[in-house]
């Protein structure tokens, strides 16, 4: 008897990032117009200088309330949009918040000077001295003045991450000695219950999710699932992949091509928290991650003990079946990024190709795992082999291995510059950029 396997039903065409990207945009055009309305309500001061500083602080205010909730970790943003782009956004974000800062503070500074008929210095020591409040913005634009100047990519590429976290934590400070001050002295604060009501309520969901995504869910989570380590085996020299179990794994909300923040909680390594991705599809018992060794901490990853306590924050990335345009998918791998490409492939239906670009047939870890798991689900796997130069996934050779490379959705993880290669190459290919799917590992502060 011949059974016939019907096709998979082809991914919805509504786009999760479209709708999350624009939802976030609408939110935020929203509250402009509302802090403009508001802004009005309150009446204009008679020096233009101190219009404008007051426009500028307002919407600082709000910028800053913004990129709280892009750091905030959100499970439904971070599952449409991605941690990388919400740290890219959070990023722009920061810039526009320090000059629109330095933009309220300069014009504040001129218009009061200029009515009092003092310098912009003593003017600022004056307001300082007599003024509630304002000091405490004073510290609050040098703590952002800081993270702004050790978030710059010369200033980022010489700090350790702790050390970079470290100071962005200041960040929730300037927050707070901000929103004090914005009490104190704010005029459209304070212009109505309406406005005063808003404000409180911007402050409060913004302070609010952080605290829900960043404090109680992994609070929650791990107090719920009590993850520990269950085997520790040796990939290869470098590489390890270490089995996480728990309690009700069944209920943790995590998919295929997403990765934790873990944090093992030995007494060298509690403080110490590295993203890795699941190597393996979550199936409800144990979870899998599989590391490099790229540095101390990752290196001591083979010598974790069976029954090690594990603190996951997690999990996190748009890295997933839920962004499939296209029912057939091609897989690209580069070292040890065919981590979550592996635990791709054992969750996606369809048709798929595997790339797998190594250096040579040793770096290939997981590949036995691979080729049984392809050969499972009739997927067709290259081994891709050879020094970075000439390109082996240029335009052409990808034509090659993938004539139908257009009509089908692209998963590539790796390392950055093999990475940008073949972004290029599938540019040069005119494969439609909603059908390519990558995430890189960036951590908000």
């Amino acid at each position: 008897m011949t059974t016939v396997q019907s096709p998979p039903a082809p991914p919805t065409a509504i786009r999760p990032r479209v709708v999350a990207r624009t939802s976030l945009y609408a939110v935020l055009a929203a509250n402009v117009a509302v802090v403009a309305y508001f802004f009005g309500q309150a009446g204009f001061a008679s020096n233009a200088l101190i219009v404008i500083g007051r426009v500028t602080g307002l919407y600082g205010a709000l910028l800053m309330a913004f990129q709280l909730v892009l750091v905030a970790r959100l499970p439904w943003l971070d599952r449409r949009i991605g941690m990388d782009r919400l740290t890219s956004w959070h990023r722009w974000t920061g810039f526009g918040i320090l000059w629109t800062l330095l933009a309220h503070a300069v014009f504040i500074t001129f218009g009061y000077a200029d009515g009092t008929g003092v310098g912009p210095i003593s003017e600022v020591v004056d307001l300082a001295e007599t003024t509630e409040g304002v000091f405490r913005a004073v510290v609050a634009f040098g703590i952002i003045i800081v993270v702004g100047a050790v978030s710059a990519r010369s200033a980022r590429r010489r700090l350790a991450y702790e050390t970079w976290h470290f100071i962005h934590l200041y960040t929730y400070v300037a927050v707070v000695l901000a929103f004090t001050h914005q009490v104190a002295v704010g005029t459209t604060f304070t212009s109505s219950s309406a406005a005063t009501t808003y404000w409180y309520g911007v402050w409060g969901v913004a302070l609010g999710s952080v605290v829900l995504g960043r404090v109680i869910l992994p609070l929650w989570r791990n107090t719920r699932h009590q993850f520990r380590v269950s085997a520790v085996v040796p990939e290869s020299h470098n590489v390890v992949s270490i089995t996480i179990t728990g309690k009700d794994l069944d209920k943790l909300p995590a998919q295929a091509g997403q990765f934790f923040l873990w944090r093992f909680l030995t007494r060298d390594r509690w403080w110490q928290a590295n993203p890795f991705s699941l190597s393996a599809a979550p199936d409800g018992r144990s979870l899998r991650l599989t590391a490099k060794a790229a540095g101390d901490g990752s290196a001591a990853l083979r010598h974790l003990k069976v029954g090690t306590r594990v603190f996951a924050e997690g999990p996190y990335g748009a890295f997933t079946t839920l962004h499939r345009t296209k029912a057939e998918s091609l897989l690209i791998a580069g070292g040890v990024g065919v981590t979550p490409i592996r635990a791709l492939l054992e969750d996606l239906e369809g048709h798929a190709v595997v790339l797998y670009r190594v250096s040579s047939d040793r770096d290939a870890v997981l590949y036995d795992e691979l080729r049984d798991l392809a050969l499972a689900k009739g997927a067709e796997l290259h081994l891709v082999t050879g020094p970075p130069v000439p390109d082996r996934l240029a335009p052409r050779e990808l034509a090659r291995l993938v004539p139908d490379i257009g009509d089908r959705d692209v998963f590539l993880c790796g390392p950055p510059p093999m990475m940008n290669a073949v972004l290029r190459s599938l540019g040069d290919l005119g494969v439609p950029k909603q059908q390519i799917h990558f995430e890189r590992f960036s951590l908000a502060g």
